[in-house]
C-alpha cells in the first residue's frame, strides 16, 4: 500500500501552479513537459486498440512519490471504453482516446477540492520490457512515469 498524501499534494500543487501560469499542452511519453501531443485523431479501430485491451495496473513514480492506478480498456460496439481508479480517486470514465505512433492516450478529468483537473494517460508498448506508462496531470503541471502490467484474468 502507499499513502495517498503524495498524490493529493501533487494535485494541489498543480492546481496552485495553474492558477498563476498559462495552460501547458499535453505531454507525449518521453517528451519534455512543453511538448505538444498530436491533434485530435480519427476514431480508434479494434485492431489499434487490441494491444491495450484488458485490465492494467500502472505502477508510477512522480516528484512527490509513488502511486498505483487501475486502468480497464475495452472495445464495445466498435467504440473504445475505459476507466481509471486509484486509492486516492474514485473510478473515472475515460472520455478521450487517440493513437500517436504506437502510443495510446487516454484523456479524462476529475474534481479535486471542487476544481476540475485534466489528466492524460499514455501507454506505450516496449519491445524490451514492460509497457511504459505516463500520466500527465493538469496540462503538464505534474507528471508521473512508470510501467503498466496486465492483470491476469480470473
Amino acid at each position: 500500500m502507499y499513502s495517498t498524501t503524495p498524490i493529493a499534494t501533487a494535485v494541489l500543487t498543480a492546481l496552485v501552479n495553474l492558477s498563476a501560469a498559462p495552460a501547458l499542452p499535453a505531454v507525449r511519453p518521453g517528451a519534455p513537459a512543453q511538448a505538444t501531443a498530436a491533434q485530435a485523431a480519427p476514431a480508434l479501430t479494434a485492431a489499434q486498440l487490441a494491444p491495450f485491451v484488458g485490465d492494467w495496473t500502472l505502477t508510477m513514480q512522480g516528484p512527490n512519490g509513488p502511486g498505483t492506478f487501475d486502468v480497464s480498456i475495452a472495445m464495445e460496439n466498435d467504440k473504445p471504453k475505459a476507466d481509471v481508479a486509484s486509492e486516492a480517486t474514485p473510478k473515472q470514465a475515460i472520455t478521450e482516446f487517440a493513437m500517436t505512433d504506437k502510443s495510446l492516450s487516454l484523456g479524462y478529468s476529475f474534481n479535486y477540492e471542487g476544481n476540475p483537473v485534466s489528466a492524460v494517460i499514455w501507454l506505450t508498448p516496449s519491445a524490451d520490457g514492460p509497457m511504459k506508462a505516463q500520466i500527465d496531470f493538469a496540462g503538464g503541471a505534474y507528471v508521473m512515469n512508470g510501467t503498466a502490467a496486465k492483470k491476469e484474468k480470473k
